[in-house]
Order: structure tokens, then sequence, then C-alpha cells
């Protein structure tokens, strides 16, 4: 599994609460002053639809945020792995038989020579051919750059979960201000 504890989180700014800008929702404390404030005293369905419009926001950005924590979670093993075989061809000193992937379920056989350098994927169908070294630097870079970037898409997501809930709450306490209103209406109707 992945070792996260020691990885350290970058500094944010003195008035950002998340590495992705994702803005803060603001409890509702007082439901009433809040209706008066909005300007839709009377009309809590907009209040409400404009809440609920927060919270697929929300949620939008929850599903964004697992889906490139995933990506993260399967580039680190392959990048470790990249770093092991760099590890490997370094302290080779005569031709080995080996197995590779050709295709799905077909490995070919083949003998590697010792070799200084290796071809590396770059992304974008880019493949650049790099000295061991050089190679194992830009892996273990893109690696700690992986899991930085992981942990703060964990922080993110921790922050944006409050979020949701703190939005779930204000429209739960505002159906509920707009029921309170509507039983007291009518019980001043029925006197």
């Amino acid at each position: 599994m992945l070792d996260m504890e020691n990885i350290e989180l970058p500094k944010l700014e003195n008035d950002q609460k998340s590495y992705a800008g994702i803005p803060e929702a603001v409890f509702v404390e007082d439901v009433e002053a809040f209706m008066k404030q909005s300007g839709s005293e009377e009309n809590v369905e907009k209040v409400l639809k404009s809440l609920d419009e927060q919270h697929s926001k929300y949620k939008f950005m929850e599903f964004n945020i697992i889906s490139r924590k995933r990506r993260l979670r399967q580039q680190i093993p392959d990048l470790a792995k990249s770093l092991e075989m760099i590890k490997i061809l370094k302290n080779q000193s005569e031709e080995q038989e080996t197995r590779f992937l050709l295709s799905e379920q077909v490995f070919v056989k083949t003998r590697v020579p010792p070799t200084k350098t290796v071809c590396l994927w770059l992304g974008a169908n880019v493949m650049l051919e790099y000295p061991l070294d050089e190679a194992e630097e830009l892996l273990k870079q893109n690696k700690h750059s992986a899991e930085v970037n992981l942990k703060c898409l964990e922080h993110d997501q921790d922050f944006l979960r409050d979020q949701i809930t703190t939005t779930e709450v204000n429209m739960a306490r505002v159906h509920n201000y707009d029921v309170k209103k509507r039983q007291a209406k009518k019980a001043a109707e029925e006197k």
C-alpha cells in the first residue's frame, strides 16, 4: 500500500482552505435572517433551488476528485515498478532472459543486454531515451509529485465532504423553516 504518512502537504494561502479553491459553504445560524437577507423571505423554493445547485456543484467536484485520486493510486505503483526496474538495469552486468507483455495475455521471451539508457513514456504519445541516472531521478520526482497531489486531493475531499454536509444541513433547516411558517400561518387562519 502507499506510504502517505511522511508526505508533507504544501502550505495553503492565508484565506484558502482547500488546494483546489473549493468555495466554503456558510452555515446558516439564523434561518429567518438568512431568508430576509436573500430577499426571498416568501419564496423558499428559490432559496432551496440555490442551495441545491450549490450541493450539485459540490457533488460534481467530489466526483472529479475521486476520479483523479483513482488515477494517481494507479500511477504511483507503476512509477515504483519503473524505479525498481531501473535499479535492476543499473546492476545488470550480463545479458538476461525475460518475458514482456506484448499485448493483453500475450508475452514474448527476449534477451536484454546490459544497457546504460532506458526509454520512458512521457505522455501524449511521447517517448524519450534517458541515461539510467536521469531516468531514475525523473521517476523519483514524478512519484513524489504524484504522492503530494494524492495527499492534497485527500485533504480537499475531506474539506468537500464538510461543505456537502453543511449545505445539506442548510437545505434541511430552510425546509423546516418553511414547514413551521406554513403551520403557523395555518394555525393563525383557523383561529
